[in-house]
């Protein structure tokens, strides 16, 4: 990539199952990313690990019990679509991090994709200790000291790679927190060259984005105090300023959080669907509570999958037969519901039991698929508890009732992995493998073991149904189902992630999955509709045949979730959203924040620090809400009168305004204007209600005053406030 562009830090890269350097969603979303902005032209550089022995292989054994293994891959066969990465001289380019008080070597590897170049760094090096030379031969390690150092080879040593190639991105994109120690080494790069600490922390943030992809707390990674110290104890003073501030970036709850740090040192945020984006808000609200959730500036993309990947061949022809060429690409312009309902019935229906018998064939699954075969339900996803595999299977005389219909058979097929240090989960597919061996649904429920993405294409071009039903809203987004879609496979989901956008009513199933109750009573809630769905609806329909013997309201539907999803839930959009949304905003602002010798860092750095030296003074010292029904302000708005102390602060460098409870974004605003000044750094402020329907005493309405800046990236930057007596709670 020449200099401009995006870097583009994961952990993992699923770009094809004959490199298994990923586990799951997160390192396919980051393949099929890199593969749109090479399909879309977009500049973009990857970064991210070569892993010595990949995720791990999985068998299952006569018990149910899952088996880990971890065949070495060798970076120089030819089975392998890498190449050692070389200096000016031919000789392989070494990395150098110190980890943990001793130095750690790295070569870096190259894939190319179209356009894109993914580097991939791995310590198997000759000049490292045994043990430094494993550092990065699995992904996602338990020990906290190997994931640490990992998360400092990506991030220190991955902005360290880029340097040595001559590349100089405008933006630096971390997918995850796992790279979040890139924008420690962008600062001490910065502080190298004499610029201060605090202008080179505004000159990151300025180009940095962070797309975060866990709504749990548990999911995000977090080291001691102790360890970030034995780590980084020679490395603080790198960054041009003491250890206290560096542990600020990412302290939370008395230990460094990852999450945090990415957070501290971007400019813009974002979740991967709209409501993992009012999820995101919620968890972020924990670390400032001080700030309205709906305040808390957390954007969102949602994921999308890339139509060339995982697309089956015979579909793919056909919609190259009755689409317009760009139809993925102009979505919004064309028709394409006109399109796909032109597409035969027969036609559709050929090519899906196509995909489906040879998805039975490559899993090795022992069903007749004379005539149609029976319904299939697949279900592949990692093995989290919260994803709940086990949920279909509450109430077992029911479901038995269910598959082994005569007339009308249905099979269930279950894959995924769970992570080798998960007991609940490998307990998961030991329950399921019983389940399968009792009489009743034998030949009825079958578990595919090794998942990886040869296997998921099988499954999500193949199978009839998409099931998912995880913990209500814990899916952040989820893009399995949308690769079923655009096969025309029905999803039959909870109301989460992704589906909450893409269902309509006519192109899948939902589950409500509502999160105010007991999770068993949940549980129960959510199983019994399940059951429902599948007695009255899913099956009926699939076997209710017309002309032909074909289920032409059943391939309605296909066409429904074919139109409506696949334009949509695609990496094209997807790349396009970051480009046009985050990317471009981001190139911009970096460039005018380095602009004449960083001009715009170092004055909002300096106001930055001018602000949190004096915010202490600042104080909404009396509040008067008045009901007013003349005319000056209108018949029936409220009136606010605050006394606000600003001390040294500026009038102009602070908003003050009436918030409550209520209103379309879930509060609402009023913007209060000084009207008197008593003292010096004291003001009496006025406003009314923004509208005549508040109920004002049920809206938990207070003052508060927020540090502005026309050079912050959002309303909240500082995420400073303060308020009135009585603290504003959601």
């Amino acid at each position: 990539m020449p200099n401009g562009g995006v870097a583009y830090f994961s952990a993992e890269f699923g770009l094809d199952e004959s490199l298994p350097i990923y586990s799951g969603g997160l390192g396919v979303l980051a393949g099929d990313h890199i593969k749109a902005a090479a399909d879309m032209n977009i500049p973009i550089t990857g970064v991210g690990i070569f892993y010595s022995k990949g995720y791990f292989q999985q068998s299952i054994n006569e018990g149910g019990s899952q088996q880990h293994l971890y065949p070495y891959i060798d970076p120089e066969a030819s089975t392998y679509p890498v190449q050692l990465v070389r200096d000016a001289e031919e000789r392989p380019l070494i990395i150098e991090v110190r980890v943990g008080g001793r130095q750690v070597y790295a070569k870096a590897w190259s894939v190319q994709v179209g356009s894109v170049t993914l580097y991939l760094l791995n310590t198997d090096v000759e000049s490292n200790s045994d043990e430094d030379r494993r550092l990065t031969d699995t992904l996602y390690p338990s020990e906290q000291d190997v994931r640490i150092s990992q998360e400092m080879i990506l991030g220190i040593g991955g902005a360290r790679l880029l340097a040595a190639l001559g590349i100089q991105p405008e933006v630096w994109h971390m997918n995850e927190g796992h790279s979040a120690f890139l924008a420690l080494e962008r600062i001490r790069m910065l502080s190298a060259e004499g610029v201060p600490f605090e202008t080179a922390l505004e000159t990151v943030k300025a180009s940095t984005v962070f797309t975060t992809h866990t709504p749990v707390p548990a999911g995000h990674d977090v080291f001691s105090i102790d360890m970030m110290d034995r780590y980084f104890c020679d490395y603080y003073w790198q960054l041009g300023t003491d250890r206290e501030q560096v542990l600020s970036l990412g302290r939370l709850n008395g230990t460094f959080n990852m999450t945090r740090l990415a957070v501290s040192t971007s400019s813009k945020v974002n979740g991967v669907s709209k409501l993992h984006g009012e999820v995101t808000r919620d968890l972020f609200h924990g670390w400032m509570p001080h700030i309205p959730r709906q305040d808390i500036p957390i954007y969102s993309v949602t994921n999308g999958v890339h139509i060339g990947t995982w697309l089956a061949d015979g579909m793919k022809m056909l919609f190259d037969r009755y689409l317009p060429s760009d139809w993925a690409v102009r979505s919004e312009e064309l028709d394409v519901w006109a399109a796909v309902r032109d597409i035969p019935a027969t036609q559709l229906w050929e090519e899906h039991q196509r995909a489906k018998s040879e998805m039975v064939r490559e899993l090795g699954l022992p069903l007749d698929l004379s005539g149609d075969g029976p319904l299939i339900v697949g279900f592949a996803r990692r093995f989290a508890t919260y994803k709940r595999a086990l949920l279909i299977f509450r109430d077992l005389e029911r479901l038995a009732h269910i598959l082994n219909d005569p007339q009308r058979p249905v099979c269930l097929v279950f894959a995924g992995k769970a992570h080798p240090a998960d007991g609940p989960g490998k307990e998961l597919i030991r329950r399921i493998v019983e389940i399968s061996r009792e009489e009743r649904f034998k030949g009825r429920v079958y578990i595919v073991d090794n998942y990886a993405m040869d296997k998921a294409k099988k499954l999500v071009q193949g199978v009839d149904v998409w099931l998912n039903t995880p913990v209500k809203p814990m899916e952040a987004s989820g893009t399995s189902g949308q690769k079923a879609a655009m096969n025309g496979v029905l999803n039959c989901s909870v109301l989460d992630g992704w589906w909450v956008e893409g269902y309509n009513g006519r192109n899948g199933w939902a589950i409500e999955g509502a999160t105010d109750t007991d999770p068993d009573q949940q549980d129960q809630q959510d199983s019994e509709t399940l059951y429902r769905l599948f007695e009255e609806e899913i099956v009926p329909l699939f076997y209710k045949r017309g002309e032909h013997a074909v289920p032409t309201e059943w391939i309605n539907m296909m066409k429904e979730s074919i139109s409506s999803l696949a334009p949509v839930f695609n990496t094209r959009r997807m790349v396009s959203d970051y480009w046009h949304k985050v990317y471009v905003p981001a190139i911009a602002r970096g460039r005018r924040f380095v602009a004449d010798n960083f001009e715009v860092a170092s004055r909002v750095a300096a106001y930055k620090q001018f602000i949190r030296d004096h915010w202490s003074a600042v104080s909404v010292r009396k509040v008067e809400i008045l009901a007013d029904h003349s005319s000056r302000i209108g018949l029936n708005k409220i009136a606010f009168r605050a006394e606000i102390g600003l001390g040294a602060i500026w009038h102009k460098d602070v908003r003050v305004e009436a918030v409550g409870a209520g209103g379309s974004r879930g509060i609402w605003k009023a913007k209060l204007d000084p009207v008197q000044q008593q003292a010096k750094g004291l003001y009496i402020y006025e406003g009314v209600s923004p509208n005549d329907s508040i109920n004002i005493w049920k809206s938990n309405a207070n003052v508060r005053v927020t540090p502005i800046s026309s050079d912050f990236a959002n309303d909240f930057e500082m995420e400073l406030a303060a308020w009135g007596a009585v603290p504003y709670t959601s």
